[in-house]
């Protein structure tokens, strides 16, 4: 089930949210739990039923694994032991039904075998529910966790705003908020907040991301070549076309999040306002960042232990990073890059260079602008499926190919909906330019909500409606897409 398709928002999102606080009312705060487990799984199971018996195998495990971990009759050595099994399992499992193919079909160019394909369909979010209880694990094994049971852990991992495409939930984060008792009572600010968050995300992925998606198909896919115009206008629709989706997703999600009172963890802090690769990081995928901090780059030695070490580690962190993105040589690719630019991005800040006795610094603006331009370089590779598409979108922004100012006078290129696009994706591009670059973003807009007269909720009211209404037009009368980050 999509966050933007009229089933959820008009049928299910409501009905779910009705009955948990219904329940919690009535002070039945275990069946309000079930309630959501069970809305959960029919969430899961609508888009392929036969894959939530993996995730219903994947809690029994690890829950079970946790116990064990857990349990004071047992000795340290003996914990570490069952946490490398938890651990290895689920790592088998997601490299089994994620890189199995790639696998094999690597492994017979290589050896010049003939190996079948196992031909193995990706299970909706395996990637994202597994390292959250990764995560699980090694906090029960670190004490971190030690009153979960199995309702409150199944809540924890199946809750449906974040259990497709995250955040990256810890169980310390959600269940503690999930106890207060002020949070069992329907808030109307917390559901006003939720509502105009969720409405934001349904604009950004049905409006914005949906449209632009249109010219990256184009462009990557379609097109036997490119102008220099067509290659950069290609290039930044995908680059905004992944941010508005994923973003978009983060912000419904967040958003349905505080509907339930319930606060989910930052995803987005405005990244392409980030100065350096480095602060890119810190500002995209924000959860997916921590996990391989906490669980990958600080485990192997982080910047302990000399520079070749911290380089050496920020590789490995961001070689993972890119595999974990999907069974591709281009996510390898893209995460070495990221890698090669942020060993850069260490290496810089040793050296420094003086003018007339003071240390020369780069202005904000600028390096805002070189680090944008390096993000939008390497999106081409993580969107390419193959090498060659990459190729062609680059050579293209590099001028590599015929300079064609007639193609762009005469909007002469199309698509299969018809209709010359130049002219609406230039205003698109303007339009993410201006909501990434000047406008708030969806946090603060958020954390300033308030409503201090009739008028300004008449107003406000009034201008969500319209960005509701836009959006459910989009929704209806032009195909929408599925998010990115569901194929992660």
């Amino acid at each position: 089930m999509l966050f933007n398709s009229l089933l959820f928002i008009f049928i299910f999102m409501p009905i779910s949210i009705i009955g948990y606080f219904f329940l919690t009312r009535k002070k039945l705060i275990i069946a309000s739990k079930i309630w959501m487990c069970l809305a959960s799984f029919v969430f899961y199971a609508n888009w392929n039923p036969k894959y939530l018996y993996i995730l219903l195998s994947s809690i029994f495990f690890n829950y079970l694994t946790a116990r064990v971990i857990n349990s004071d009759a047992r000795e340290q050595h003996v914990k570490k032991i069952v946490l490398f099994i938890g651990v290895a399992v689920n790592l088998v499992a997601l490299g089994y039904y994620k890189y199995m193919d790639f696998f094999i079909s690597n492994f017979n160019h290589l050896f010049k075998t003939d190996i079948a394909l196992l031909n193995l369909a990706l299970p909706l979010a395996i990637s994202f529910f597994t390292f959250q209880q990764i995560a699980f694990l090694v906090d029960s094994y670190h004490g971190k966790i030690k009153d979960s049971d199995f309702i409150n852990y199944t809540f924890c991992v199946t809750f449906y705003p974040h259990l497709i495409a995250g955040p990256i939930l810890h169980y310390a984060e959600l269940m503690p908020q999930v106890e207060e008792i002020k949070n069992k009572l329907l808030n109307y600010k917390n559901l006003s907040i939720g509502i105009v968050l969720f409405t934001i995300g349904l604009f950004k992925k049905a409006v914005l991301a949906d449209t632009f998606s249109e010219y990256v198909k184009y462009g990557f896919d379609e097109a036997q070549s490119l102008s220099v115009i067509e290659g950069w206008l290609v290039s930044l629709s995908y680059t905004f076309q992944i941010y508005f989706d994923f973003s978009g997703y983060s912000d419904m999600a967040i958003g349905i999040g505080k509907m339930f009172n319930l606060n989910l963890p930052l995803n987005f802090n405005s990244p392409y306002k980030a100065v350096s690769i480095q602060d890119f990081w810190k500002r995209w995928h924000m959860t997916l960042s921590r996990f391989f901090r906490d669980y990958v780059y600080i485990p192997l030695g982080g910047s302990k232990g000399g520079r070749l070490k911290t380089y050496r580690n920020l590789w490995i962190t961001f070689l993972l990073t890119g595999i974990w993105h999907g069974a591709s040589w281009m996510f390898v690719l893209w995460g070495t890059i990221h890698g090669v630019a942020l060993t850069i991005c260490r290496i810089s800040k040793n050296v420094k260079i003086y003018v007339n006795e003071k240390a020369l610094t780069l202005n904000r603006k600028f390096s805002i602008f070189i680090t944008f331009l390096f993000v939008n370089f390497a999106w081409v590779f993580f969107r390419a499926e193959k090498g060659a598409q990459a190729k062609k979108i680059l050579r293209a922004m590099k001028g590599k190919t015929e300079f064609l100012l007639p193609r762009f006078y005469h909007l002469d290129i199309k698509f299969s909906g018809g209709g010359h696009v130049y002219e609406k994706m230039s205003l698109f591009l303007i339009l993410a330019f201006v909501l990434v670059f000047i406008s708030k973003n969806s946090t603060e807009i958020a954390e300033k909500f308030s409503i201090n007269s009739r008028k300004e909720l008449i107003l406000k009211s009034l201008f969500i409606a319209a960005v509701f209404i836009i959006s459910l037009y989009k929704i209806i009368f032009v195909p929408y897409t599925e998010f990115i980050y569901f194929n992660f």
